[in-house]
């Protein structure tokens, strides 16, 4: 043993930040489902569009759900995550039940509008108050529960303004559906329900680990020269 040397430090191998967080990459793919998520979430809606302009719409509700819940046996066969085939076969049964008892296909997309009018209202309230919905989301989906970013006012700032992002980019795509679905345009409205589906909801989400994992970087404490 010698004396007189300081005593050795363990080296940094990676930063905090990067331990704590997943890459963005793994935080889009597990958001989404990955491709195949993204693939088979849509391909109830894309069935029940298809088959209710060649046919009526008893078939094209049958078509569907049978599609959702065939995706859904897949995956549990597969042993793969069911959580977003679960959601979509959820959302597909009660836009279906609602369709088929009223007679009016357009209504298979009522559950999904009205859904979407209450998420961007919660949003836009929450930012409000302080409490931007997107913080928590982060807090239960990314960070493992712990909400230390209530402790950073630039991080409560950064969330509330991605919150309202999200909450009128919400809106918007909504307002697009419930304008076509009162137009009774319900081909469009199966169109739209598509193409405002999974595209929006990407961009916001990389552009939200995108600026988050940025504001985390910049505001961690530099590292003293020489330490």
């Amino acid at each position: 043993m010698t004396t007189g040397q300081p005593p050795a430090t363990e080296p940094q191998t990676t930063p905090p930040d990067d331990e704590r967080l997943p890459s963005l990459a793994e935080q889009m793919a597990d958001q989404l489902g990955g491709w195949r998520g993204l693939v088979e979430s849509s391909i109830p809606v894309v069935v029940f569009v298809l088959a209710n302009v060649v046919g009526e719409l008893r078939p094209a509700v049958i078509a569907s759900v049978g599609v959702a819940v065939l995706i859904a046996i897949v995956r549990l066969v597969q042993r793969r995550p069911v959580r977003h085939a679960v959601n979509g076969l959820f959302g597909i049964a009660i836009g279906a039940a609602i369709a088929w008892r009223t007679g009016d296909e357009r209504d298979f997309y009522l559950p999904g509008i009205l859904y979407g009018i209450g998420y961007g209202i919660a949003l836009l309230l929450s930012a409000v108050i302080r409490q931007p919905l997107v913080g928590w989301i982060w807090s239960v989906l990314v960070a493992k529960g712990r909400s230390e970013w209530r402790d950073d006012p630039r991080l409560v700032r950064t969330f509330t303004q991605l919150t309202v992002l999200w909450g009128v980019v919400w809106l918007a795509k909504v307002g697009v559906q419930a304008g076509l679905y009162l137009a009774h345009q319900d081909t469009a409205l199966g169109v739209a329900r598509l193409a405002l589906g999974y595209p929006p909801y990407a961009l916001l989400l990389l552009i939200t680990v995108w600026v988050v994992r940025r504001v985390t970087r910049e505001s961690a404490p530099q590292p003293l020269p020489g330490g």
